[in-house]
């Protein structure tokens, strides 16, 4: 089955509607996708600056503290009560250290608050020998301290007025229990994934909020790559458990830290979903829309066309000439179809006049039997032949002689050429056989035309003669032969199979296949 141009149109328009319709989609994922991931970048690495700096303050803050207290200190040292006063105030008044303790040139305690059990000790800590060693302001790296927690120091020295070096005066910020480096960093846990992490000059994780990750060692990390080379950006990483993350940076050069945010990929992108889903729902009833409009736009295109080609397919002028063409391709068609057929039917019609008629019963001869197979094949449109014999004609001219049996013979050409369309040609070959020519007729048509004319030769009342029959075979080209001057031939062999069978019937090719 051939499809036809209304079904062509549509499945084109359609086709372009849907590949429009799936690469906007498609460029819209893409655009918010590359959107969504830049702006949580931007935003990580810009929380992780942001923490950074707060982290610098504190830091900043915290040594300001400790520098004043150490040239009050610095006064009157041997005063055990202002040791343990200037301690606590320390302490109390910022609520930055988690213990504040001042110990001597030796590392000997000396005062601490709160009492953590280790005044008069000599402390041995890495922090503690480095502020000993170096006599100089400084915040140290994360270790494990005498109490057994995961802390940094903050120190600053203290000299007497001689510049005499009498010890040291330091604060304690533990890193695992409650501090308020602990609090800025541990509230910006996220529940969609996100989460901040600090990783210290060694790359070593000193907070996360997975308390097991405290301590690792992090190798094979872009971030933590770059931040040991003193950088501070974003990237869009796999992390160790294979979770694609979206992380920003800063690098803290006060303390040699680096303070990472982020965020896994999938949380990031979850929203697109909804949105691809949101965009789909606001465009389906424009997309309906667009698709009846298409379908109309079909039809109304393809109208005319069909027409014609209905019309040529019948020769049917009369339809083609009340085509509405309304644009240039099916005007120039409907003209053409027109001025083809009007030509065909004038040369036919001037045949018929002139040349080919019939001088007993005013029908078509056989010249204008081979002028029509010879134009039509030329034209390959299908045609039916119908062939007709008189039974028992021979028998009639003997009983009622010639006269009457030309009679007979004009009658008959009457009831046949009553019966035929106007395209149809009827022909007279010789004697009692006739032929019709019809046209783009299909099978049962032409058998349906046939027993017709059979039906009402057989009730006709012929004087003199009173009721005859007839035989008749039917056969269609190009269905019956390959072609169409071996039509008639076939339509002969369907009359003879009528007259075998019994006579006043019809034959057609496909009943014998």
């Amino acid at each position: 089955m051939k499809i036809d141009l209304k079904k062509l149109i549509l499945i084109l328009s359609l086709l372009s509607l849907f590949i429009t319709l799936s690469n906007s989609l498609f460029a819209s994922f893409r655009v918010q996708k590359e959107s969504l991931i830049h702006n949580t970048l931007e935003s990580n690495y810009a929380y992780a600056t942001k923490i950074a700096f707060s982290v610098r303050d504190l830091m900043s803050s915290a040594s300001t503290q400790l520098l004043y207290s150490s040239r009050i200190l610095s006064q009157d040292f041997k005063n055990k009560k202002l040791l343990d006063d200037e301690a606590k105030r320390i302490r109390n008044q910022s609520n930055i250290f988690n213990s504040v303790f001042i110990a001597n040139n030796e590392g000997v305690v000396l005062a601490t608050d709160p009492d953590l059990g280790i005044k008069g000790q000599t402390l041995s800590s890495a922090g503690s020998e480095i502020a000993l060693r170096e006599k100089k302001p400084f915040i140290s790296d994360p270790f494990i301290a005498q109490t057994g927690r995961l802390l940094i120091t903050v120190s600053q020295p203290i000299f007497d007025n001689e510049e005499v070096y009498l010890g040291y005066i330091s604060g304690t910020i533990y890193l695992n229990d409650p501090s308020i480096l602990n609090h800025m960093l541990n509230k910006h846990f996220h529940i969609d994934g996100s989460y901040i992490y600090v990783v210290d000059d060694e790359r070593r994780i000193i907070f996360h909020p997975d308390k097991k990750r405290i301590g690792d060692q992090v190798n094979g990390n872009p971030v933590i790559d770059d931040i040991s080379n003193k950088n501070s950006g974003l990237k869009q990483i796999v992390n160790s458990e294979g979770i694609e993350m979206l992380a920003g940076y800063h690098y803290v050069p006060e303390v040699g830290w680096g303070i990472v945010t982020q965020r896994p990929l999938s949380s990031t992108l979850e929203p697109m979903n909804e949105l691809i889903y949101r965009v789909m729902l606001n465009a389906l009833p424009m997309t309906i829309l667009l698709i009846l409009f298409i379908v109309q736009c079909a039809r109304i295109i393809s109208k005319p066309l069909r027409r014609l080609a209905e019309g040529a397919s019948t020769m049917d002028i009369g339809q083609i000439k009340t085509t509405k063409a309304w644009y240039f391709e099916t005007m120039a068609l409907q003209k053409a179809l027109i001025s083809g057929i009007s030509f065909m039917q004038g040369k036919i019609d001037k045949l018929n006049s002139d040349v080919a008629k019939d001088a007993l019963t005013g029908l078509a001869n056989r010249r204008v039997y081979e002028i029509c197979i010879n134009t039509w094949e030329s034209y390959h449109r299908s045609v039916a032949i119908i062939a007709i014999d008189i039974d028992h004609f021979k028998k009639v001219n003997d009983t009622y002689g010639h006269a009457v049996g030309d009679e007979v013979l004009k009658k008959l050409s009457e009831i046949m050429s009553s019966c035929a369309r106007a395209a149809d040609v009827v022909c007279r070959i010789g004697g009692e056989e006739f032929l019709i020519l019809a046209p783009a007729m299909s099978r049962d048509s032409a058998k349906e035309m046939a027993e017709r004319i059979r039906v009402q030769v057989s009730e006709y009342d012929f004087n003199t003669v009173g009721n005859i029959t007839i035989s008749l075979g039917v056969a269609v080209w190009p269905y019956d032969c390959s072609k169409l001057s071996q039509l008639s031939k076939m339509a002969d062999d369907m009359l003879y199979q009528a007259k075998a069978n019994g006579r006043n019937r019809v034959e057609t090719a496909d009943e014998l296949e």
